[in-house]
């Protein structure tokens, strides 16, 4: 076999193959010898048909298969003969397919990048330090209790927080416009689900007021014809109903699991939930300064195309699922989530995947097994039946392996941390928790 190489592009490698004829016309007459004893044709006992015949019958379409099964063993033999590794599927060309003759074909591809890991020294990393305080707890609480609360109509003024039932039509310069009007619509007054304005004007109104509203669309609005326009919405308003928020007692605490100690138990729960999640936040909050400090130090790195685009499939179907979507469904998602969408971030973990690995293998990092069992049952807690979880987890490789993944990720973070510049900062538990709501 002819192998050669060149280098059209950054990572981008050519291989032009040949496979002698014989490897191909061995292997097509072999296999047509097999099928020639189950081939039944008229004319020829079971078993007895000629090979000149089985060449006229069945050669063709023979030799097609096994042409693309040699040039895809024949390039796998080619890269490790070339010590190349591919990343992707190549684009074979073939340029030679010719009976007799010798197999050509051009194989292009994307290969991995060489990682070199730069030395990190002193960047610079902004720790949250928060306490979980008795009035975190009540807010907490007080979200649980209109979470299960109930929506009662009232016959007082409208005001923020209310839901709403309205009747609206907008105009333009005097016209109704597309998806301006309704009848019957529930509105929660602060969802800011309308244009600028259009809540608060509700808020004052009692039920069976009307009003009309002159209200602007903002200029970056998606629909072209209304982008920054002045408009007018007249508004009836149907009812009012207020959130009464549901009663601290035994029912509330057995929904969210507490099924014996009372109100001194539940608080004690939900406050050992709290510090579990500000312990997660600001752990998230370190790691992703951390990732942006490897990331920068690491800018000139170029990462195969071909991995940026299965990692934009990756997170086009992770939304997708996200926000409803199910297996099968016959829909264009690059129509409704296209590229663009997930390109950058989609680059991003493809580069840090690629740096992580080799931070793990230069520092000889290994995922500890306490440290394993520990992540394992820290996330296994928060359920009723946490050993289940846990059994679960050691029973299916596929999981085991990503909680693995986890913790070497996190021991690449804390021996660069080592290195770094950590300030603590002080700040409300609302605070931390909100400063890590971006994935690192």
């Amino acid at each position: 076999m002819q192998v050669s190489i060149e280098t059209t592009s950054g990572l981008e490698r050519r291989l032009t193959v040949g496979v002698p004829a014989e490897r191909v016309d061995s292997e097509v007459d072999s296999r047509l010898q097999k099928a020639a004893g189950n081939v039944r044709l008229p004319g020829f006992r079971p078993g007895k048909v000629p090979m000149k015949v089985m060449r006229q019958r069945f050669g063709a379409g023979m030799r097609q298969e096994v042409l693309g099964e040699v040039m895809s063993q024949s390039f796998q033999e080619a890269v490790v003969q070339e010590n190349l590794r591919p990343a992707g599927q190549p684009n074979i060309e073939p340029k030679n397919l010719e009976p007799g003759q010798d197999l050509e074909y051009i194989a292009t591809f994307e290969v991995f990048p060489e990682v070199e890991v730069v030395e990190m020294q002193g960047f610079d990393v902004e720790k949250p330090v928060a306490e979980v305080t008795d009035e975190d707890v009540d807010q907490i609480i007080e979200v649980f209790r209109k979470q299960q609360g109930s929506w009662d109509e009232v016959e007082r003024a409208a005001a923020e927080g209310d839901k709403v039932n309205i009747d609206y039509t907008g105009t333009k310069d005097g016209e109704a416009f597309d998806g301006g009007s309704a009848e019957g619509s529930d509105l929660e007054l602060g969802s800011g689900r309308m244009i600028p304005g259009f809540e608060d004007g509700i808020v004052g109104m009692k039920a069976g007021e009307e009003k009309t509203l002159a209200l602007s669309f903002p200029d970056d609005y998606h629909n072209e014809d209304l982008k920054g326009a002045a408009v007018e919405f007249a508004i009836k308003l149907n009812s009012v109903t207020a959130l009464t928020p549901a009663e601290l007692n035994e029912d509330l605490f057995k929904l969210y699991g507490v099924e014996e100690g009372g109100e001194e138990q539940f608080r004690k729960e939900v406050r050992e939930n709290m510090h579990r999640e500000l312990k997660n936040a600001v752990e998230n909050k370190v790691k992703q300064q951390v990732m942006d400090a490897v990331i920068e130090a690491h800018e000139s790195l170029e990462v195969p195309k071909a991995l940026i685009a299965q990692e934009v499939d990756v997170l086009r179907n992770q939304m997708f699922q996200q926000f409803g979507g199910a297996a099968g469904q016959n829909l264009d998602l690059k129509s409704l989530l296209p590229d663009d969408m997930f390109s950058e971030n989609a680059e991003r973990r493809v580069k840090l995947g690629l740096l992580l690995s080799e931070m793990v293998s230069k520092f000889e990092l290994k995922a500890d097994a306490d440290k394993v069992r520990a992540t394992i049952e820290d996330m296994a807690s928060t359920y009723q039946e946490p050993e289940e979880v846990v059994n679960w987890y050691y029973s299916n490789q596929e999981q085991l392996a990503s909680v693995e993944s986890k913790v070497l990720e996190d021991a690449v973070v804390e021996k660069l941390l080592d290195s770094a510049q950590v300030t603590e900062k002080e700040c409300s538990y609302q605070e931390a928790i909100g400063q890590a709501q971006q994935p690192a």
